[in-house]
């Protein structure tokens, strides 16, 4: 049957007529023609820009940490990058939009904690964004299904994944941080944070560790050892204390272990470090293991020894029994704990040695935990941090015969009840000593300060107290503190050598320079910016509010941005200041 055009076309060269132009011609007629202007629709001036009214920046934000001062670190970076991207950290967990949950895997009670916390913020309708320990050790767990996770070398990125949490969406961000292939030690130290004590910062200086104890699950979390570079390390220290911090805190999973993966070691950091400590201010070294500290024991003596240096270690000896340290893979035996022990009260006098001990593991007889007992006898240890033991999913331990449960509850008030039948400080009393006062006691009724030895010392509660180095004398002693009288004809030492941030101050976000200052959401602009005033009144009006004032005559009197343009802004201005 033929087509219903075969009639009116044979051939496609018949689609051209003899009265049609030719192609030169249809050339020749294109000078001729005139193009008209297409009108474009004029916007009218007082033109409003609608947007959605969920804006990521605008919303409050409750976070909460539990664990160690490596986790309590990450989180003041978390709450610094939120503060200064427009977020409001709030303290009212009822009164935020969305809950940052910063986890901690060491015991099975803190993972407990923290489900039942993700469950409230379910049942609260809050969104939820997960952190720390828990979520980047075992992602997959049944009760994370769905939510955002940031992992604990990706806080950084914390503003990315509560943008998107905010909008409704899982977003779950848990690779390494490398340079060359090189594991680093996580996220840039200069960051802005949030200290939940300004007087007091607290440096990462490494992450991970170089042991596989069979009882952790931190190491599934944290991973191998991966150092910061000292001069990172002694840029951070410098611009704390040029914030008003009269006390540092260097922590990691094992500070002991520092720089092994970098060609140094912790004794030339710690030495880089005392050179920046202002006259009355203090630093704190966090814990380390007995096998790496051992080659380092006279360095490590000298540096306790420093005026500026808390004589103050914490090593961790688990358990008293070799057996039993074998079966954990500690990498060390009781001898050895018991050298760096000796060695440190000999050289160091006064030393405080700090010690955790862990109560019914696998396999532990009843001769074991005898032998842990006597060493509790032999060195009185004043600060003792007794675990029952908890058998964490995933871990070797976890798969090995338990001792009975009732058994590792006795061990441990065993323990317990040996601790707490001896006073370590009655000698103290009538001492006349010189402390830090940092922070407000528990119950608001005292500040608490920290002698040479980081001792607890309780002093009146006084402003003109906070942040100075007293003198006290000593009167009262208690299990876990010691109380200071004022000595009425000594005058406060200022350790700071700045006036500290205020509570809930973002750190980190002060640049300053002939022409420009940057401070939290407050930007700064000079005139002559790179970007020109009108293109930045236009991104204004593209993305938002967040405050702006102008320096130069001639700007507006005010001009509103959006927390995503304040990073923007911040970023260009952090990274060439001079062009600003």
């Amino acid at each position: 049957m033929p087509s219903a055009c075969d009639s009116l076309i044979d051939d496609i060269e018949d689609m051209v007529s003899s009265s049609d132009p030719t192609p030169h011609e249809r050339q020749s007629a294109r000078k001729s023609i005139i193009p008209r202007s297409r009108k474009k629709n004029a916007l009218l001036s007082h033109e409003e820009l609608q947007a959605d009214s969920l804006i990521p920046g605008t919303q409050k934000i409750w976070m909460k940490t539990w664990g160690c001062s490596h986790n309590n670190s990450d989180g003041e970076y978390m709450a610094g990058q939120l503060a200064a991207s427009g977020y409001m950290m709030t303290d009212d967990p009822s009164d935020a939009d969305l809950w940052v949950l910063n986890s901690c895997t060491v015991k099975n009670p803190a993972e407990d904690h923290f489900r039942n916390s993700i469950k409230k913020a379910q049942d609260q309708q809050k969104k939820v964004v997960l952190a720390g320990c828990v979520p980047q050790a075992q992602p997959r767990m049944d009760y994370l299904k769905g939510l955002s996770i940031i992992g604990v070398q990706q806080i950084d990125r914390v503003v990315e994944v509560v943008d998107e949490a905010v909008k409704g969406h899982s977003v779950r961000l848990l690779g390494q941080k490398k340079d060359g292939g090189r594991r680093l030690g996580g996220a840039r130290l200069d960051l802005p944070k949030i200290r939940k004590n300004p007087l007091i910062e607290i440096i990462s200086i490494n992450t991970g560790c170089l042991n596989a104890c069979t009882y952790c699950k931190t190491k599934h979390a944290r991973g191998d050892l991966a150092s910061y570079p000292i001069e990172e390390l002694v840029e951070r220290a410098s611009q704390s204390f040029r914030e008003g911090v009269c006390e540092i805190w260097l922590t990691s999973e094992d500070t002991g272990a520092y720089g092994r993966d970098i060609g140094t070691d912790l004794p030339t950091l710690l030495w880089r470090l005392v050179q920046e400590i202002p006259e009355g201010a203090m630093l704190r070294l966090g814990m380390t293991n007995p096998p790496y500290i051992l080659e380092h024991l006279e360095e490590m003596a000298k540096i306790l020894n420093h005026p500026r240096v808390y004589a103050f270690l914490h090593v961790p000896v688990q358990s008293a029994s070799d057996s039993v340290l074998m079966d954990m893979k500690r990498e060390y035996c009781i001898d050895d704990f018991k050298k760096v022990v000796d060695y440190l009260k000999e050289r160091v006098p006064g030393v405080t040695i700090a010690t955790d001990l862990i109560c019914g593991f696998p396999g532990e007889t009843e001769k074991d935990f005898q032998e842990t007992v006597d060493l509790v006898t032999l060195y009185r240890f004043p600060s003792l941090f007794i675990n029952q033991f908890y058998p964490r999913p995933g871990t070797p331990a976890a798969r090995m015969e338990q001792v009975p449960a009732h058994v590792k509850k006795q061990r441990t008030k065993e323990l317990s009840q040996l601790f707490h039948s001896y006073n370590p400080y009655d000698h103290k009393v009538g001492e006349r000593q010189h402390v830090l006062v940092t922070e407000e006691s528990f119950d608001a009724q005292y500040y608490v300060s920290h002698n040479k030895f980081y001792e607890q010392v309780l002093v009146p509660k006084r402003a003109a107290f906070k942040g100075k180095m007293i003198e006290v004398d000593i009167y009262e002693a208690g299990k876990h503190f010691l109380k200071g009288r004022p000595v009425e004809d000594s005058k406060p030492f200022t350790a700071s050598i700045a006036k500290p941030l205020q509570k809930g101050e973002v750190s980190g976000l002060i640049q300053t320079s002939a022409r420009t200052t940057l401070l939290k959401k407050d930007i700064l602009l000079h005139e002559a910016s790179p970007w020109g005033w009108n293109s930045v009144k236009d991104a204004a009006r593209l993305f938002g509010r967040v405050n702006v004032t102008p320096v130069e005559s001639g700007m507006p009197a005010q001009t509103t941005f959006s927390p995503f343009l304040s990073i923007v802004l911040q970023y260009n201005i952090l990274k060439s200041p001079e062009n600003w």
